[in-house]
């Protein structure tokens, strides 16, 4: 049973009408500070919380918003959602996350729940499989804004916030060349998102500037759609790399998983590094330091792109700047050195 307390159980109580009440709990410049005083007293002394759903189909906005991500056991994601929960709750907005677990047919379903639900907006940050955007299209045509952030695409036309992963990528590559390493191996992932492109095309840059010629067979796409999958591609391809004639003296990893479990996968087969090969990576792990050497990584300001997303969102919604163009903004990255990456001897 719920007995939950009512507007009309606190004007009951006080002797007062049911307009009073709420205008004193919307602080209304029409009620008096003692009234008001008295009626928030009440109303906090009994628990009363207003309903949610029926302020929202008053006001035509259900104060929630959609988050789709693509799993939740990722410290980027995690922190990226820090962001958006501090940027959402300082503006007094509740959010609902969702995870598409890298799957197309997952994250559309997420998205017709959230629809379903009432959200007021979506921030998406698209899952590797995705191909096909007109879900999300038709969202934004039915009046629902979309803010994409961390995995942006070209086909939505929308604010989109994320890391600068072209230039990440070069500054990566190119502190393996300035510490002598020459054959650089790259591991990313099969998808057409910007994220994935912009960190190859970063790293091929670096090469090119530095006169070494591009090797494609040091170039290799991981399965990200499950942990066993990626875990067997990443030993495969890191038992190919070293079964190669002219075998790399260093692996470029584009993205966090990928770049915790190769080093993980690297000492599992007894390789020393930076000794037999060197290693660098986008991750954000607070345990990059504790690793076996600490690792030399690409460092994201996720708390700032979830952050920054949210608020774009929320001025979409509330049409702060309906008049203004869309933004795509890429935040800097950083690059940490540590022993993994040690000059060559």
């Amino acid at each position: 049973m719920n007995s939950s307390v009512t507007l009309r159980d606190i004007a009951k109580a006080l002797n007062l009408s049911i307009s009073t009440i709420s205008k004193a709990l919307n602080d209304s410049h029409e009620i008096g500070a003692e009234t008001k005083q008295k009626v928030l007293d009440y109303a906090k002394k009994h628990h009363y919380s207003p309903n949610r759903m029926a302020k929202g189909l008053k006001e035509g906005k259900t104060r929630t918003i959609g988050v789709v991500v693509c799993s939740l056991d990722n410290n980027v994601i995690a922190q990226m959602l820090d962001g958006i929960h501090k940027a959402s709750t300082d503006k007094s907005y509740q959010i609902i996350i969702m995870q598409s677990k890298e799957s197309e047919k997952l994250e559309t379903a997420c998205l017709e729940l959230l629809y379903a639900g009432g959200v007021d907006g979506i921030l998406i940050s698209p899952a590797y499989e995705t191909v096909n955007f007109n879900y999300l299209l038709s969202l934004q045509k039915s009046g629902i804004p979309v803010v994409l952030f961390d995995r942006l695409i070209d086909q939505i036309h929308t604010h989109k916030v994320g890391a600068d992963n072209f230039k990440g990528a070069y500054e990566a590559t190119m502190h393996l060349i300035n510490n002598g390493y020459r054959k650089i191996a790259h591991l990313n992932t099969n998808t057409i998102l910007s994220i994935a492109t912009d960190r190859l095309n970063g790293y091929k840059q670096a090469l090119a500037d530095s006169g070494i010629e591009f090797r494609p067979e040091l170039l290799r796409s991981c399965n990200y759609t499950g942990a066993t999958t990626l875990n067997e591609n990443l030993e495969q391809a890191i038992k190919d790399y070293m079964s190669l004639e002219d075998k790399p003296d260093a692996i470029f990893t584009a993205t966090d998983q990928i770049s915790t479990k190769c080093l993980v996968l690297l000492n599992k087969l007894g390789y020393k590094i930076p000794e037999d090969i060197a290693l660098i990576g986008f991750t954000n792990t607070d345990l990059a330091e504790a690793m076996n050497p600490p690792m030399s990584t690409v460092y994201q300001p996720a708390f700032e792109i979830g952050q920054l997303a949210a608020e774009k969102l929320i001025s979409l919604i509330e049409r702060k700047n309906f008049d203004e163009g869309f933004e795509t903004v890429m935040l800097p990255t950083e690059v940490q050195v540590r022993a993994s990456s040690q000059p060559k001897k």
